[in-house]
């Protein structure tokens, strides 16, 4: 079974608005609702792909009564935990002006809340997969990730991490199977500004020799970047098309790397798929159909 963990899903609420005007009573042209979250956004595409997972992380108020109603209609398994105190973010993302949103903080999380995280996780077996995306709300310990995967260290569960700088850097030595860092973040952890898919492979294997079994690192247009486990490096540009949605890209491209991998085991064929479903949620205002995948898979063909 495959198993992604949001610490603090939301319900994005994403709005056009023509012609902004701050201080001013604006209107919106268009309106989303859509429950949101790095694992969640794995699990939804995984769903797509026909690929059941099931989501763990917590939920408080009536929002997250919404985000558990919405995932289950998108055939993704809810175990998340309802929390007493506050509600589950809401965001509000304008996508009239790129890259202009407003996140929420969310509920309270305790250490109670947390024990049931952990005994939820310790029914995990030999096999199971497990995702780890996103940031850590302010009311958790923010050394979380790294005591998942000391609670779940010689169990045999194929762990993936999405996450940044020292949240990601702290796991390290637990050797999480793949990481994916974007090229922005990978550069933050070393102090360097990395802008080309060669620029970043040296860093990619500094990450290996820290602990990392694969290192895929995102670059948006400028494509991806995998160091393999095997020692060979796979690069390639991002796909043609129209840049429609960034949001929800590098978790897609989580959710793509691991159906072709569970399908495979090759990694290139893996790194292809993490590839095309990453840019075809990049193309689509939602996150991307199989068959959306399948078409910038097919598209990309003679890399694959």
């Amino acid at each position: 079974m495959i198993y992604t963990v949001t610490f603090n899903p939301s319900l994005d609420y994403i709005v056009s608005v023509e012609d902004f005007k701050p201080g001013f009573t604006n209107r919106t042209s268009s309106e989303l609702i859509l429950p949101g979250g790095k694992g969640l956004n794995v699990s939804m595409v995984l769903g797509n792909l026909g690929i059941a997972s099931t989501a763990l992380g917590f939920v408080a108020g009536f929002t997250g009564e919404e985000i558990v109603r919405r995932i289950e209609e998108m055939g993704v398994r809810s175990d998340l935990i309802p929390v007493g105190g506050g509600i589950s973010r809401i965001n509000l993302k304008l996508k009239s002006i790129e890259g202009t949103e407003i996140n929420g903080c969310g509920p309270q999380i305790g250490e109670e809340n947390v024990k049931k995280l952990m005994d939820r996780l310790d029914s995990l077996e030999r096999g199971d997969v497990l995702v780890l995306a996103g940031s850590i709300p302010g009311s958790m310990p923010d050394d979380m990730y790294r005591r998942v995967m000391q609670r779940l260290e010689g169990k045999d569960v194929t762990i993936i991490v999405d996450a940044t700088r020292d949240l990601l850097v702290n796991v390290l030595e637990y050797h999480p199977f793949l990481v994916k860092p974007n090229h922005h973040e990978l550069g933050e952890i070393f102090g360097v500004e990395l802008k080309t898919r060669e620029e970043v492979v040296p860093y990619a294997k500094k990450l290996q020799s820290m602990g990392a079994v694969n290192v895929l690192v995102s670059m948006a247009g400028e494509g991806a970047v995998l160091a393999a486990a095997d020692g060979k490096i796979h690069a390639a540009p991002a796909p043609e098309g129209r840049l429609v949605n960034g949001v929800g890209a590098g978790d897609s491209m989580v959710a793509g790397f691991i159906a072709g991998w569970l399908d495979r085991k090759d990694y290139r064929y893996a790194f292809a798929m993490g590839l095309a479903a990453g840019s075809a949620s990049a193309f689509s205002e939602l996150l991307a159909t199989r068959e959306e995948i399948e078409a910038v898979y097919r598209q990309n063909e003679e890399y694959m």
